[in-house]
């Protein structure tokens, strides 16, 4: 183009080319320059904020994942976090960055680096735990290790499985047995890993006629072996326990592995218990765990170390089949996973994991040396020197009543067969877990509700006090708070059946049977319009319950008083929480009967006074228009024109009376005012009746909270305050419930100005003062409000 525009002769043309050339240009450059921002744009709007720009520097990054982690303004629990942690902990974490970056080197570094770490935690794990000759597969989740192992010995038993899959399963079904005290879920999650049926799992009973309540039944286990047998099942594998779940019970483990060995069972043991293993003294029952075709392993929460894997640590001779179930790998990502834990052990040595399980079991012994001194506290732990674990509930036997603890239900037996003192207590117990979790939160407690005893409270330190930092004293705090809680079960428990009886005894009352529910009772009100054989909702029930809730509140008593449940489909109610041996339950019913019957008249005082106005003010503005029209006529036509009606009155003044109109609201009528204007006093038809009350007075010393018992023969009272503060409320009552004596206040000679009088209406006072004549001896006093 510019050598063509050179070839033009005429200057001024090739000028004018030039300058079209380089507009066009600016033309383009700019439409170009508008696409590419534009598709920014449209590209911006589509990523989220973090993404746009050049991106984020690392301090708002972090800022951004601690805000995440803690809150923006919680900063007292990432502190705390933090120092629980520790730098063992850091050690842990640590290892999985050191993992992400050990991954990058070449492959043969890589592969002799990661079978130094497998290699190096897989011996001395074996040897802590005195497992000789086993392999080790590490594993984020806890039962992960138990499926490939069950893998193994569907291998290991079917021969002909690789080639044929599950097919080689159809003519001989493998059977899988656990106890009926394993952790729940555990069958379900072996069958959904593997493939298998439900009916492939069997679970065991344990001990019900003697012997431990959660111990496996070998008798019965080698009975339904030898009929899987008959059948032409196949028993593949046996789950025993170290320790259960819940309570912390170890199975006849030698037992077990006798009679495995018998039939050819591949024997798998896993609990809590297996950490006393690193002690120099462990039960035979644990030791025997030693001997077992494998067994998992929980370090993380036994050391305290956070985001380290679980160990499952086996014996088997075949490489290949360990490899086909997947317990090793050839990748070195997989064997990179035992890299925190090899960090964790160098950094702890033996001495430091042998003295924190040591730690973890000192608590528990003595917490239940200590909870052995305790009234009314039960341990279940049968086995005290071998388990780690502390289960104990409260329990105590009413009189006239079954114990608590024999009210065992039947399975398969209905809920409403169940008997009420097993279901009362197991609410007092879990309100007592609830409690000591909140009053001692470095103890790790947790509720749990076994099927046999009820509702418990368990004291695992192994899998907690590592974490949570936990110390004797805390233990010792724990004992205090379990002592301090004792008295208010006791009395609560004995205070029920009082209530009961009292509000069964008062009309009005309705007494809910609801034995869930940790505290004295619950009890709702039968307003007049309460369909009793219905539990629809009620409004206006649901209404007196509220203004009934806020007005128990009010006393500010002891007791917690709730609303509820609306979660179910039960009416409202009031709900009474714990309460201490002190508590009056006469005056309690009393009170709640009497509020809630004031609420419901007052309520309907109200409807009926709406309705009574709306009809007085309608009434009043046809008199007010009767009273113009006559006003009008009695006055004429020319008064009332502005200028007119001032000269007319100004000649002529009218006299006209005033009339008016007042409301009752007590007897609901108009009158006339003008009696009140002729004797300047209001008179009413009808004498207001005095405000409705049946709450008994009751004589309480100062400072003495409602519901509270008399302290009359306390000792924190003096004698001589007592019955002088007792002539004073003797004289009040004989005052106030003596008979009514004269209208006005008098002040004679032989009473004192500061004597008390009895007072009289206003309407009376105003009538007395004005007919009677003045007497010098007689001082009438007008009220205040109608001065």
């Amino acid at each position: 183009m510019e050598a063509s525009l050179e070839k033009i002769a005429d200057p001024t043309l090739a000028e004018m080319g030039r300058n079209l050339k380089e507009a066009m240009k600016m033309l383009e450059d700019g439409q170009r320059r508008t696409e590419q921002e534009k598709e920014k744009t449209l590209l911006s709007e589509d990523i989220p904020g973090p993404l746009q720009g050049s991106g984020q520097d690392m301090v708002s990054i972090l800022q951004l994942v601690q805000n995440l982690m803690h809150g923006e303004d919680d900063e007292e629990l990432q502190s705390t976090r933090i120092q629980n942690i520790g730098e063992q902990g850091h050690i842990a974490l640590l290892g999985h960055s050191l993992a992400a970056y050990i991954s990058t080197l070449d492959k043969e570094r890589l592969r002799k680096l990661t079978t130094r770490i497998l290699s190096d935690t897989t011996l001395w794990l074996c040897r802590i735990f005195r497992y000789e000759n086993g392999c080790a597969y590490f594993h984020e989740e806890e039962r992960e290790g138990l499926a490939k192992i069950c893998r193994l010995a569907i291998h290991s038993r079917y021969e002909d499985f690789v080639v044929d899959g599950f097919n080689v399963l159809y003519n001989k079904k493998p059977v899988i047995y656990l106890s009926a005290a394993a952790r729940p879920g555990l069958g379900q999650y072996i069958c959904n890993q593997l493939g298998l049926p439900f009916p492939c799992l069997c679970r065991v009973p344990c001990n019900t006629m003697f012997g431990s309540q959660h111990q496996m039944d070998v008798a019965f286990l080698e009975k339904l072996i030898k009929d899987d047998i008959e059948r032409g099942r196949l028993p593949l594998l046996l789950v025993a326990n170290a320790g259960t779940a819940a309570v912390g019970h170890t199975d006849k483990i030698g037992r077990l592995k006798e009679l495995c060995e018998q039939y050819g069972i591949w024997l798998h043991v896993d609990g809590v218990n297996l950490a006393t293993l690193v002690l120099g003294y462990v039960s035979s029952s644990v030791l025997a765990a030693t001997k077992c075709d494998s067994m998992t392993l929980t370090p993380g929460p036994w050391l305290g170390l956070p985001a380290v894997p679980a160990v499952t640590l086996y014996k088997h001779d075949d490489p290949a089949l360990t490899l086909v179930a997947g317990l090793t790998s050839n990748k070195p990502a997989d064997k990179l996973r035992a890299l925190p834990l090899w960090l964790s052990l160098q950094y702890l040595g033996l001495d430091g994991i042998v003295e924190k399980i040591k730690h973890a079991c000192q608590l528990s012994q003595r917490l239940q040396e200590s909870l052995k001194k305790v009234n009314h506290i039960k341990i279940l732990v049968e086995d005290e020197l071998s388990s780690p674990v502390v289960v104990f509930r409260f329990c105590q036997e009413l009189p006239n009543s079954d114990p608590v603890l024999k009210a065992v239900p039947v399975p398969n037996m209905a809920p409403s067969t169940v008997s009420w003192e097993r279901h009362s207590c197991d609410a007092l117990n879990r309100w007592l877990g609830v409690q000591l979790k909140q009053l001692v939160p470095v103890s790790g407690l947790t509720v749990m509700d076994l099927e046999v005893e009820g509702m418990c409270v368990r004291f695992s330190p192994l899998m907690t006090a590592a974490v949570l930092g936990t110390r004797g004293e805390d233990v010792d705090q724990l004992v205090a708070c379990i002592q301090s809680k004792l008295p208010v079960l006791t009395c609560t428990l004995q205070l029920r059946e009082e209530f009961k009886q009292e509000v069964e005894g008062t009309a009005g009352l309705l007494y809910v049977d609801d034995p869930n529910w940790p505290g004295i009772g619950v009890v709702r009100y039968q307003h007049a319009n309460d369909d009793k054989s219905s539990l629809k909702s009620d409004p206006e029930g649901e209404k007196i319950h509220a203004a009934l809730l806020k007005k128990l509140n009010e006393l500010e008593s002891d007791l917690t008083f709730k609303m509820g449940p609306e979660y179910k489909s039960m009416k409202s109610c009031i709900y009474i929480g714990m309460a201490s041996d002190d508590i009056d339950v006469s005056e309690l019913v009393e009170t709640i009967a009497v509020t809630a019957r004031e609420i419901e008249e007052n309520s309907r005082l109200l409807e009926n006074m709406t309705e009574v106005v709306r009809k007085g003010i309608q009434e009043a503005q046809v008199q007010l228009q009767k009273a113009n029209e006559e006003r009008l006529l009695e006055e004429g036509v020319l008064r009332q024109i502005p200028v007119v009606g001032s000269v007319l009155n100004w000649f002529s003044p009218l006299q006209a009376s005033q009339k008016g109109r007042t409301f009752n609201l007590t007897a609901g009528s108009l009158e006339s005012t003008e009696h009140t204007y002729v004797y300047k006093v209001q008179s009413t038809g009808v004498t207001p009746p005095p405000t409705p009350s049946g709450i008994r007075t009751k004589q309480r010393f100062p400072g003495q909270k409602p519901f509270k018992r008399s302290l009359r023969g306390s000792d924190a009272v003096s004698e001589t305050s007592s019955v002088s503060h007792t002539e004073d409320l003797e004289k009040a009552e004989d005052m106030s419930s003596g008979p009514e004596q004269s209208t006005l206040e008098i002040h004679s000679p032989e009473q004192p100005p500061g004597a008390p009088a009895p007072q009289a209406s206003h309407t009376e006072a105003l009538q007395n003062r004005a007919q009677c004549p003045e007497d010098d001896h007689l001082q009438v006093e007008e009220p205040e409000s109608l001065r």
